[in-house]
C-alpha cells in the first residue's frame, strides 16, 4: 500500500472526487426536468418514457460490484479515469440521439461508465483519508455533494431545456469529464488490493445484472400484462433465478465479485438495506414531483428546475448539519432522525391538489424538511456503508453501497410507476378526469416512497446496537438507547 498523499494532495483528490461523483449523480435526476421534451422530441410513449432514467440507472447498478472489484485489481485512478472517459462519450452520443432506441442505449453505456467512476472514487477518498477524523469530514462532503448532485440535477435539467435543448443536458458533461481527467493525471495516486489474484467474476456480473434486468421489466410491463399473467411472473420468476444463481456462485467462486463473508459486518449490511430502501423512495419521488410541476402544475422546465432549488440547499444544510452532529447523537441517532423527517416530508406531498396549486403551501413545505431529512441521512448511511472493512475492500464496500442506490433507485420508479399507473387506471375507469386520477396516482406514489424511507428508519432501529458501532466514535449520551 502506498504512503498517503500529502495533505494537501489529500484535499484536492477530494475534490476531483466529487467532481466526478456529482457529475455522475447529477445524471441520475437531470433529465427528469427534461423528460416532457425528450419525449416530444423522440415520441416516446409514455410506458417507454421511465426507460430513459432506468436504462441508466439499471446498467449502473448493475455493473457496480464488477466495478468496485476491478477498482481494487486493476488500479483505482485507471478505472476512474477510464469510466470518466466512457462517461463522457456516452454523454455525447446521447446528446446527438436521433430515436429514442438509440438515446436508451446510449444511457446504458452512460451507466456503465458510472459503474466504473463512482466506486473507484469512493475507494480513492477511503485509501486516501485513514485517519478517522479526517475520514470522517472527507465522507461528509463527499455525502453533501453525492446528495446535492442528485437534486441539483433538477435546476440544472430546467435551466439547459429551457434555455438551450434537453441534449445540452448530456453535452455539459463534456468540459466537466475533460477537467476531472486532467486533474486525475495530475493528483491521484495508482493504487491496487493486495488480494494475491488477478481474476474477474464475469459469470457474477452477468446473473446479477440479468437478474435485475429481469426484476426491473417484469415490473414495469405489469402495467400492461397484468401482476397475474403468465409473461408478468414467468420475467420475474427468472429475475429471482438468476440472483439466485448469483448468491450461489459467488458462495463458491475462489475470486467472487461479491465476498458474501462482507454481510457479516452488521453495519454495511443494514446501510445497504437502507440506501435500497432510501433511493427507491428518492428517486421515484424526483420522478413524480418534476411531472407534477410541469404537468399539472404548468411549470416550463426553467420555472420547474428553480422549484427544486430548496431541495439542493436543504440536501447541503442537512449533510452540514448533520456531520457536525454525529460526533454529539451518534450515527444511528441521526439517521433514523433524517429518515423520519424526510418521511414526514413525502407523507405532506400526498396531499397536492390537482387544481390550483400553491408551490409554497402545497409543495415547499413538503420538499424542504424532505431535503433537510436526506441531508441528515445521507452522511451517517455513506459512514456505515463504507466502514468496519480494510483497504483491500474498499472497493468491493464502495460498490455495495453505490449498487445499492442505484439498484434502489431503478427498481423503487419501476414499483412506484406501476403503483401510480394502476391507481389512475382505475380510476380512469370509474370515469374519474383524468387530471384528478393522474394525480391521485402520485398521492399513491409519495405514500409507498414515504413508507420506504420509514422502513428504513425502522431497520436502523431493529437491527443496530451500539457493540455494531464501535469504531464510529458513538457518544454515550446518544438520544436512542442501544440495547
Amino acid at each position: 500500500m502506498p504512503a498517503p498523499p500529502a495533505v494537501a494532495h489529500k484535499w484536492a483528490i477530494l475534490v476531483i472526487a466529487c467532481m466526478a461523483q456529482f457529475m455522475v449523480v447529477l445524471d441520475n435526476t437531470v433529465v427528469n426536468v427534461a423528460l416532457p421534451s425528450i419525449q416530444r422530441g423522440l415520441q416516446f410513449s409514455p410506458a417507454n418514457l421511465q426507460w430513459v432514467v432506468n436504462g441508466y440507472t439499471l446498467i449502473f447498478g448493475g455493473f457496480l460490484l464488477l466495478g468496485g472489484r476491478a477498482a481494487d485489481l486493476l488500479g483505482r485512478r485507471r478505472l476512474f479515469i477510464a469510466g470518466v472517459i466512457l462517461f463522457s462519450a456516452a454523454s455525447l452520443l446521447n446528446g446527438l440521439a436521433q430515436s429514442g432506441t438509440w438515446l436508451i442505449l446510449g444511457r446504458g453505456l452512460q451507466g456503465l461508465g458510472g459503474a466504473l467512476v463512482s466506486p473507484a472514487a469512493l475507494s480513492i477518498v477511503m485509501t486516501t483519508f485513514r485517519d478517522r477524523a479526517e475520514r470522517t469530514r472527507a465522507l461528509g462532503v463527499w455525502s453533501a455533494i453525492a446528495a446535492a448532485g442528485a437534486a441539483s440535477g433538477l435546476l440544472l435539467g430546467g435551466v439547459l431545456t429551457d434555455l438551450v435543448s434537453w441534449r445540452w443536458n448530456f453535452f455539459v458533461n463534456l468540459p466537466v469529464g475533460a477537467v476531472t481527467v486532467l486533474m486525475a493525471l495530475r493528483y491521484i495516486p495508482e493504487s491496487t488490493a493486495e488480494l494475491g489474484h488477478r481474476r474477474f467474476d464475469a459469470l457474477g456480473a452477468t446473473t446479477v445484472t440479468a437478474g435485475l434486468l429481469a426484476l426491473v421489466f417484469g415490473i414495469v410491463k405489469s402495467q400492461t400484462w397484468g401482476w397475474g399473467s403468465d409473461r408478468t411472473l414467468g420475467v420475474l420468476a427468472a429475475g429471482v433465478l438468476l440472483l439466485g444463481a448469483f448468491l450461489l456462485l459467488e458462495s463458491r467462486s475462489a475470486a467472487p465479485l461479491v465476498k458474501l463473508t462482507i454481510f457479516r459486518v452488521r453495519s454495511i449490511a443494514t446501510a445497504n438495506v437502507v440506501m435500497l430502501l432510501v433511493a427507491s423512495g428518492m428517486f421515484g419521488m424526483f420522478f413524480f414531483a418534476s411531472l407534477y410541476v410541469q404537468d399539472i402544475m404548468g411549470y416550463d422546465p426553467l420555472q420547474a428546475g428553480l422549484a427544486f432549488l430548496p431541495v439542493s440547499v436543504g440536501i447541503i444544510l442537512g449533510a452540514g448539519v448533520s456531520q457536525a452532529l454525529i460526533p454529539r447523537i451518534g450515527v444511528r441517532n441521526m439517521a433514523v432522525a433524517g429518515l423520519s423527517l424526510a418521511a414526514a416530508g413525502l407523507l405532506y406531498l400526498t396531499r397536492v391538489p390537482d387544481t390550483h396549486a400553491h408551490y409554497v403551501t402545497d409543495l415547499l413545505v413538503g420538499l424542504f424538511p424532505l431535503a433537510i431529512g436526506m441531508g441528515f441521512t445521507f452522511v451517517p448511511i455513506t459512514l456505515l456503508g463504507t466502514s468496519g472493512v480494510g483497504n483491500d475492500d474498499a472497493g468491493l464496500a464502495s460498490g455495495l453501497f453505490n449498487s445499492a442506490q442505484q439498484v434502489g433507485g431503478s427498481l423503487g420508479l419501476a414499483i412506484l410507476a406501476t403503483l401510480s399507473a394502476s391507481r389512475t387506471g382505475a380510476l380512469l375507469k370509474g370515469h374519474t378526469g383524468v387530471v384528478a386520477a393522474t394525480v391521485s396516482g402520485y398521492h399513491v406514489a409519495f405514500l409507498a416512497a414515504a413508507i420506504m424511507l420509514g422502513t428504513g428508519a425502522a431497520a436502523i432501529v431493529l437491527f443496530l446496537r451500539r457493540r455494531h458501532l464501535s469504531g464510529l466514535e458513538l457518544d454515550p449520551g446518544a438520544i436512542l438507547t442501544a440495547a
